[in-house]
């Protein structure tokens, strides 16, 4: 899933992200607007981690939200 696919269904995505990376809160999730180095901003912020954790980790994610 690219970047253009993950903003045009970011209104369905939303709720997924909540699932996968529960520490965001949902003011987060809005401003982030389908924005990956957001997101990968705001998952470095909440979880501690690398960017190259991060970014590894939404790729992988993505992934399973193409695949299944």
């Amino acid at each position: 899933m690219d970047r253009i696919h993950v903003e045009r269904n970011w209104k369905h995505l939303k709720g997924r992200i909540k699932e996968k990376w529960g520490n965001l809160t949902d003011d987060e999730i809005d401003k982030i607007e389908g924005r990956r180095d957001q997101l990968e901003n705001k998952i470095q912020e909440r979880y501690a981690c690398t960017r190259e954790i991060a970014c590894s980790d939404i790729d992988y994610w993505l992934w399973l939200m193409t695949h299944y």
